[in-house]
């Protein structure tokens, strides 16, 4: 594969899922080897939502008082976008919640990362507090289920349609990121008669 060739996903996500965090330090490492032209375009998918039981309930349209798992992340996210720095925000908050062991839910938390990734913070809460502010959450996570049939993350979805939910083992060392990813995309991507591969968990020893 040829280093100037482009290779455009998208990969839906939550910040509260370990496997986005392996998968995301994956794909930095690979952009930054210059290897591999990778553009990544990072979506939006509420695990909470999805394994809600309540089928009248969305987490983009609970109140403001109740506290919904992920969604204060999901609402910075958003929020950096609309100054134009979601990248500079995302991995940080991925770091905050898998490396760190912070509390995301809590907006004093998450504030915080912003004001260390160099975002207005005065900007970021009026943008949080917008009544809007999860219109791309909705949108991102209703067309991920209707139309894509995602049902966790990561899921990877390429240009021509196909697409993988990946999980990650741990975490991928510099040296050996652009070997696994293209490995990935010779099975997510280019083989879509392999539906899924799952290796079974070998018993404790006694």
């Amino acid at each position: 594969m040829a280093p100037s060739e482009p290779i455009t996903f998208d990969v839906f996500f939550d910040y509260l899922c370990p496997f986005v965090y392996r998968a995301a330090g994956l794909l930095d490492a690979v952009r930054r080897s210059g290897r591999r032209d990778v553009e990544v375009r990072w979506r939006y998918f509420s695990l909470t939502q999805v394994n809600s039981k309540d089928d009248g309930w969305t987490v983009w349209s609970a109140p403001a008082s109740e506290d919904v798992r992920g969604r204060v992340a999901f609402a910075a996210a958003e929020a950096a976008r609309r100054q134009d720095r979601f990248d500079d925000l995302h991995m940080p908050l991925l770091r905050a919640r898998h490396r760190d062991r912070l509390d995301i839910d809590d907006p004093a938390v998450v504030q915080e990362v912003a004001v260390q990734a160099g975002l207005d913070l005065q900007r970021l809460r009026s943008d949080m507090a917008d009544p809007d502010i999860l219109e791309g959450l909705e949108r991102d996570h209703r067309h991920a289920v209707a139309e894509l049939g995602v049902f966790g993350t990561p899921t990877f979805v390429f240009a021509d349609g196909a697409s993988a939910y990946v999980r990650l083992a741990d975490g991928v060392d510099d040296e050996a990121a652009v070997e696994v990813f293209d490995r990935l995309l010779s099975v997510a991507a280019a083989e879509p008669r392999i539906l899924e591969v799952k290796r079974p968990r070998k018993p404790s020893p006694d």
